[in-house]
């Protein structure tokens, strides 16, 4: 039976140290090398920082200074900076995981809990992003076609309806989360009952809800309004279009690219779990040297998502600008 941490690293057990070593030349203690724990748990304890100041910087300048007339797109904004908050809450948690040789001291409860927060967290945020995009198409779209369109549903109801679906997405992970003995150490791990098919059925979910499906909307609406934008006759609305859409795409952007590396990685473990691709040395050594590096790398846009906001975004910059020019 294979279990898997928050990380996505593979906590292996005997049977599977045994089949680790019938591959010649591999070196099995790689995950137990100091180096590359410690280069985890600062890189952990660096994006809390920065995300913790960030998106607290963000909430303050959208929620305490915002305008009366307020816009759908800083609504979403409002969610996805608090749901970046709330994840990297979980991060000094994981780098002490991680320092200690992913050895669990915080106990049972505390294991689901930060578990459940951090994959909660990670669904809402790809959600929002969602949200975004497809909200600056129809506000655009609207705009151009038709200024009396009302709208059709509340921007809170889908607030609350993307919040839902986040904590439906991570009920397995609520659920089968747990602290489990391995090799004489206490682990924060998920234990599906049959072991290998569930857990790649787990990650198969993950893929396409956190990071397929989302990239095919997020695609398409930009695809729509390129095309909106050249049967759009007027060149200066052209220009305030592409300007108003720049801080947006940047932010869908830097999502796929700190996202898609360790997602690819995950979907190849998933394949060797279903036995479609055989276990071998390349897998092992793009699992424990090159996945540690996707994670942090994924973990990293929940810092880079507010300082996108800060300087890609006119309104922001102005917020900002003039919050430091009064102290």
């Amino acid at each position: 039976m294979e279990d898997i941490n928050q990380s996505g690293i593979i906590n292996k057990s005997l049977t599977d140290q045994d089949r680790f070593r019938r591959l010649e030349d591999i070196d099995v203690t790689a995950y137990e090398s100091p180096v590359l724990r410690l280069l985890i748990s600062v890189t952990y304890s660096i994006v809390c920082a920065v995300g913790l100041v960030g998106n607290l910087l963000v909430l303050f300048l959208i929620r305490v200074r915002q305008e009366r007339r307020k816009s759908n797109i800083n609504f979403f904004i409002l969610n996805l900076a608090a749901t970046d908050f709330q994840f990297v809450l979980t991060l000094p948690f994981w780098a002490v995981d991680t320092a200690l040789d992913f050895s669990w001291p915080f106990g049972d409860a505390m294991c689901k809990i930060v578990l459940s927060v951090t994959v909660m967290n990670m669904y809402a945020s790809v959600f929002f992003l969602t949200a975004m995009s497809i909200t600056r198409y129809w506000s655009v779209a609207s705009a151009l076609k038709d200024r009396t369109r009302k709208r059709s549903c509340s921007v809170k109801w889908v607030g609350v309806a993307l919040w839902v679906l986040a904590t439906v997405a991570t009920a397995p992970t609520s659920i089968f989360s747990t602290v489990t003995n391995v090799a004489g150490e206490k682990l924060c791990l998920l234990k599906f009952p049959d072991g290998q098919y569930w857990l790649a059925v787990y990650h198969l979910q993950k893929i396409l809800i956190a990071f397929v499906i989302p990239m095919v909307l997020v695609s398409i609406s930009y695809l729509m309004l390129v095309r909106l934008v050249r049967r759009c006759s007027m060149k200066n609305n052209s220009r305030r279009i592409t300007k108003v859409t720049k801080s947006v795409t940047i932010v869908v952007l830097s999502f796929f690219l700190c996202w898609m590396p360790n997602h690819a990685i995950t979907f190849w473990g998933v394949l060797v779990k279903l036995n479609a691709v055989y276990w071998d040395k390349t897998y092992y050594m793009i699992h424990t040297y090159v996945f540690p590096v996707t994670i942090c790398l994924a973990h990293a846009n929940s810092c880079l998502n507010p300082i996108i906001y800060c300087l890609m975004r006119k309104e922001f910059r102005k917020k900002l600008k003039d919050l430091v020019s009064r102290k």
